[in-house]
């Protein structure tokens, strides 16, 4: 395991966790049952076609997956776990988490850049590039810009925008919107930009209120957008099912990567994986799907640690990690990817696969 010796530290205090965990843990329920949690967005799909494919009961697993709205309310289930399985961002919270003593791991990529597959970027209203107020980055100076929250990748993306016009963080004004708000707020002109993620993205083209600047596939390729995360207690207790469950996982993923054509939902598998986002994400027209920019997936599982720490060194200028000694490496453990890889052998595309 690559984690650091600050995640070993937080095992004495889920001993404790551990022997108060009540009965309806899936630990208590069988060694066979895992508790799985989700947000509802695309990038989750390795674990919609992983239980919509049976991948998970071919290795012999009885997977629940439970949604939820955000990433914050599964960490404390995962610190007791009560929750074994999560996903979410690299948000600053994990960070902090961590440090209180939540034990977790970041266990696998669920969401990354790849060129031509900048699924969040910087849009810029339409009125504002015609009439020739932005031109490049540089432009961005002064501008009311519009991120998804302060302490998330989001915020860290429009921080990378901003340096490639030799602006800083301070040279914006920033807002915090939902991501679906934002196509409200340029339609209202009560943005001038905004950092976001499709399928606001496309939606905003097509309505005609923004045009897409870049992705950050181009403005920031060494992100981590969103993470497969396990607690402590279920890698370290149940550490087969945690096997398990990984294989079955990348085996997914690997099929979702098949769909991927030319930064669309395009390959020869494509309505396999747009059904299974119509039944599990908050996407539900195929139509759109198949228009809007995909999010990347490593299909070898691996994280950018690069992008970890950019953003880790973004949120510490904010002033907002608890422990400042704390690294992106203390909550890594790439051990269970790993091994799968060294099962299945290094992913190798076919066919249409781009």
């Amino acid at each position: 395991m690559r984690a650091k010796a600050s995640v070993h530290a937080w095992i004495c205090g889920l001993t404790l966790l551990a022997m108060a965990a009540g009965p309806g843990t899936a630990a208590a329920q069988g060694t066979n049952a895992v508790s799985a949690g989700y947000v509802g967005t695309a990038s989750d799909i390795g674990l919609y076609l992983a239980a919509r494919k049976g991948y998970f009961r071919a290795e012999g697993l009885d997977v629940t997956l439970s949604q939820f709205d955000l990433t914050n309310k599964m960490v404390p289930m995962l610190g007791t776990g009560d929750l074994d399985v999560g996903s979410g961002t690299v948000a600053v919270g994990l960070y902090n988490a961590a440090s209180r003593g939540v034990a977790l791991r970041v266990v696998a990529d669920k969401g990354s850049m790849r060129a031509g597959y900048g699924y969040e970027g910087l849009m810029v209203r339409r009125d504002l590039v015609e009439g020739g107020r932005y031109k490049d980055f540089a432009d961005l100076k002064g501008m009311t810009i519009a991120v998804a929250s302060f302490g998330g990748g989001n915020a860290s993306g429009a921080n990378q925008a901003l340096k490639r016009g030799g602006l800083t963080f301070g040279d914006a004004k920033f807002v915090t919107l939902p991501f679906p708000q934002h196509l409200v707020a340029f339609a209202n002109r009560a943005i001038d930009a905004a950092m976001t993620n499709e399928p606001t993205m496309t939606l905003a083209v097509e309505k005609g209120v923004a045009v897409r600047i870049a992705g950050n596939d181009v403005i920031y390729p060494q992100q981590q957008t969103a993470i497969l995360i396990y607690s402590e207690k279920f890698a370290r207790s149940r550490p087969e099912a945690a096997l398990k469950f990984m294989r079955a996982y990348i085996r997914a993923v690997r099929d979702y990567n098949g769909a991927l054509v030319d930064g669309r939902l395009a390959g020869p598998n494509a309505g396999e994986v747009i059904a299974a986002l119509t039944q599990y994400s908050s996407l539900k027209d195929p139509e759109l799907l198949r228009k809007i920019t995909p999010p990347a997936v490593n299909p070898d599982g691996h994280v950018n640690l690069d992008g970890m720490r950019m953003d880790l060194a973004f949120y510490r200028e904010q002033g907002l990690v608890q422990d400042p000694a704390i690294k992106a490496e203390d909550i890594i453990d790439m051990s269970f990817v790993d091994k799968v890889v060294n099962e299945l052998g290094p992913y190798r595309p076919q066919g249409a696969v781009r």
